[in-house]
């Protein structure tokens, strides 16, 4: 709640609150942000002031207005651990690649094979993360005539953040990349709509 853009979302919000309607917002990191505690900032000592989180109720600590008036859903990065979390991901991935135009792409260009796994390596899950990889492998794949992407095209590339400077870290706006693998590993599983077959360990 630092930021001039912070305090106008939460105007924002308030607005809204008056409106009888139904409201799904999506932000990042909102419990560590503040903006449903309503941070008050503090000109003598310059630092900002959160009651604490509904969560806190040990403290005996009531909700802010604005808090209660919001349910909070966490939606949390794909994982890769389990089949049924395998099989999500997958289903994003081939929801992802129904979008992508690509003259020689094959219909299981993202779904087949290692890519699955190879993709989450690259992104950890993140969703923005994997859009930032898809969309800079798209470019290469159209400026070098490739026409498809593959595990070596993505490879030759990295997941450039820097441009998002005007994103707060301390936020939660700019998530960890994970660091290229250096060898790739033998494998031969197979992924189907129910998620991966027998061939290879996950």
């Amino acid at each position: 709640m630092h930021r001039a853009d912070d305090q106008d979302t939460l105007d924002l919000i308030r607005a809204f609150m008056s409106m009888h309607v139904t409201l799904v917002l999506i932000g990042v990191d909102i419990p560590g942000s503040g903006l449903l505690r309503e941070g008050r900032h503090d000109p003598a000592t310059g630092q900002w002031h959160l009651p604490a989180s509904r969560h806190a109720k040990i403290h005996g600590l009531e909700p802010t207005q604005t808090e209660r008036r919001f349910d909070l859903v966490e939606l949390d990065r794909f994982r890769y651990d389990t089949d049924e979390q395998i099989s999500a991901w997958i289903r994003h991935l081939r929801g992802v690649q129904t979008s992508l135009r690509l003259l020689d792409a094959p219909e299981d260009m993202l779904t087949a094979g290692t890519m699955p796994e190879y993709l989450f390596q690259r992104t950890n899950g993140v969703v923005g993360l994997l859009e930032r990889l898809i969309e800079d492998g798209c470019r290469e794949a159209v400026d070098t005539g490739l026409e498809r992407l593959t595990e070596d095209l993505f490879d030759g590339l990295s997941i450039d953040l820097s441009h998002a400077q005007h994103r707060d870290p301390a936020a939660g706006e700019v998530p960890a990349v994970p660091a290229k693998r250096t060898t790739r590993r033998g494998r031969n599983t197979v992924f189907d709509d129910r998620g991966p077959a027998a061939g290879g360990a996950r």
